[in-house]
């Protein structure tokens, strides 16, 4: 079966710069609250830019992985995967806009939100099929990501995150000369589905369950990969807080440096952007290795938790 691959990965984050305490007003937190964040969560900075466009937040990231797209090739597909559900007025279909903006006018382009901020690992899942399906050697997908911390109750989850605005692009293709996708894992753990209204109770069985429901998912993908645990370089997480992730490198029974947890505190939480925000810093710091195997992991309010393990191959550059 021919392997997905990633041929180009880029983010985008606003210029804009912002503390926590700045946002104390706007997202109605006591210092106290704000304490918490920065003491035990982990969070110092994050961009954030009110007056930001949702597509100019979009697009630099996204131009810049067309760029790789070769003499031709053609991009049959556009997937934008988003967290929040409605991320645009309803008379706007963003995946549209984005393939007009883009001038992409023969690709298909559809939305995928429903696994919250595992919807881009999701998508890669999902191009994969598209592109197995679609049997042409010079066709490639476009996946988007990236969306606007837009309101305080979007961007406040309470004794969770803060959420931050940044945006990533993958251009995907089969058997290509980028980092090679071999396995995807979700558990989706459905009885949390209604995450504003969970009881106590039930918030703390959550919060019991976070951290092996991690590193179950992680040990699942590196199983299906082929490989032993001992053969991963690195964890690529998404950026929710430094207690989860040390709550779930406890499960895993491995070094908290095994995880890159360097952006949690400049970054925070960047929805489904993450794990691609991770990766370019990586790449750009020159800290992945060619050959090496890397789990990115996200999980989504909702709540689903998913693990996709990747090999890294130079053919994979920046613009």
């Amino acid at each position: 079966m021919a392997r997905t691959t990633l041929e180009r990965v880029e983010s985008y984050l606003p210029e804009r710069s912002v503390r926590i305490e700045e946002l104390s007003e706007h997202l109605g937190l006591r210092r106290a609250e704000l304490g918490v964040f920065r003491k035990f969560y982990g969070l110092e900075t994050l961009r954030f830019d009110p007056g930001l466009d949702l597509f100019d937040l979009l697009r630099p990231a996204a131009r810049r992985v067309l760029d790789a797209l070769p003499d031709g090739g053609r991009v049959a597909w556009l997937v934008y995967a988003h967290t929040t559900q409605a991320v645009t007025p309803a008379d706007v279909e963003p995946a549209q806009v984005l393939r007009r903006e883009l001038g992409l006018d023969g690709a298909e382009a559809f939305g995928l939100s429903h696994q919250a901020c595992v919807s881009s690992l999701g998508a890669l899942d999902v191009i994969g099929e598209l592109l197995r399906a679609e049997g042409d050697e010079n066709a490639y997908a476009l996946m988007i990501t990236g969306e606007r911390a837009f309101s305080p109750i979007v961007q406040h989850i309470p004794n969770t995150a803060i959420m931050a605005d940044a945006a990533a692009a993958c251009l995907v293709t089969l058997d290509g000369r980028g980092d090679t996708v071999l396995s995807f894992v979700t558990r989706t753990l459905g009885e949390y589905a209604d995450w504003l209204d969970l009881t106590p109770e039930q918030s703390n069985d959550f919060g019991q369950q976070y951290g092996p429901r991690i590193a179950e998912v992680i040990r699942l993908a590196v199983a299906e990969a082929g490989l032993a645990f001992d053969d991963i370089e690195l964890i690529i997480p998404h950026n929710v807080n430094m207690l989860a992730w040390r709550q779930a490198v406890k499960a895993l029974e491995v070094p908290l440096e095994k995880v890159f947890l360097d952006n949690v505190p400049r970054y925070s939480h960047t929805f489904a952007s993450d794990v691609f925000v991770n990766y370019t810093t990586l790449r750009d710091e020159g800290r992945l290795v060619e050959g090496a195997h890397y789990v990115m992991v996200s999980v989504g309010l909702g709540a689903t938790f998913g693990a996709m393990v990747i090999t890294h191959h130079e053919g994979e550059t920046p613009a």
